[in-house]
Parts: C-alpha cells; structure tokens; sequence
C-alpha cells in the first residue's frame, strides 16, 4: 500500500521562510491576461516553482480581488509581484539588466520548450500572453528567445496558466 501524505506531512516552508529563501532566476511577465483565475493560477504556479517575482502588465488585474484569491490559494502574500502598464518599457529595462527574455509563443523561428536547458543565461523572464492574442508582436521582436511547447494534437493552444506550468516545471529543472 502507498498511503497519501497528508498536508503537514509535506514538509513545506511556512510563508516567511519561502518569503527568504533564495529564488530560482525566473521573473514571469503577463501580458493582459484577462481572466482573474487564470492570474490566481500563476501566482499559485509561481509559488510552487519558487519564481523571483511577477509582472502584472497592461490590462492584467492586480490583488486583492476575490477571483484572483481564489485560484492563488494565498500565493499572491508570498510572490513578490509589481504591476506595469507598459510591458514595452518593462521588457526593455529587463535586458538592460542582462535578463534573457522569453516569449512563449508560436511563431516562425522558435526554440523548442525541451531545448530550454541549453540556454546558456543566467537569468529569465518569461512572458505569457493574452488568452485570444497571445503575446504582443512588439515583445516578440524584443526577446532574446521564443519558446514554444511541442503539441501534438489537433488544437492550437494550451490554457495559459496550464502552459506556464509546462514552462515552469522545465525551467525550474535547469536550477534543482
């Protein structure tokens, strides 16, 4: 038999210590997301891949708010988040700071999701998009890398905060 651990069995940090701990090199940029349990799912998602911080941009709504709650289950206390109107601006301060930053997107030439560990930076920013239209063409132009998930089915897209997930896991396996 293989008994299911019970939460307290988990071993997790408690807020403070997570609040201290030092971050994998991943900063996560959204791109006017419009939906509030989506935003919820990547704070949650952040948490749990141990992410510097989040950039909320655009028409991206901010904590508090009830639906970003909850979906977040209290996430949104432990990553550090900042909002910016301009993601363009955003962007182009980040690779002055010598941040690598990754679109996720499909697009014409586009480094494929599994081939991430041989990316030589020693620091990322990973921009989701917009749920319809997907990341912002001026962003596109300005990353240093487009990613894309392999997919293999009939539809075009994945759920956005699924995708970060995605993202986030083979990110995260590049620093544990």
């Amino acid at each position: 038999m293989n008994r299911k651990l019970k939460l307290w069995e988990l071993e997790r940090v408690d807020e403070e210590t997570f609040k201290g701990q030092e971050k994998f090199p991943l900063i996560v940029i959204l791109n006017d997301i419009r939906s509030l349990n989506n935003i919820g799912s990547f704070f949650r998602t952040a948490d749990a891949f141990n992410v510097e911080k989040i950039y909320l941009c655009g028409i991206t709504a901010q904590p508090p708010h009830r639906e970003i709650h909850k979906t977040a289950l209290g996430a949104t206390d432990t990553i550090d988040w900042e909002y910016r109107e301009n993601i363009d601006e955003l962007v182009a301060e980040l690779r002055q700071q010598g941040i690598a930053v990754c679109s996720i997107e499909q697009a014409e030439k586009t480094v494929l999701l599994h081939e991430v560990r041989a990316l030589n930076d020693s620091k990322f920013a990973l921009v989701f998009g917009n749920e319809v239209d997907g990341v912002d063409q001026s962003v596109i132009d300005a990353s240093d890398y487009i990613l894309e998930i392999p997919q293999f089915g009939t539809k075009h897209s994945l759920n956005v905060s699924v995708c970060a997930g995605i993202v986030l896991w083979e990110f995260a396996k590049k620093f544990i």
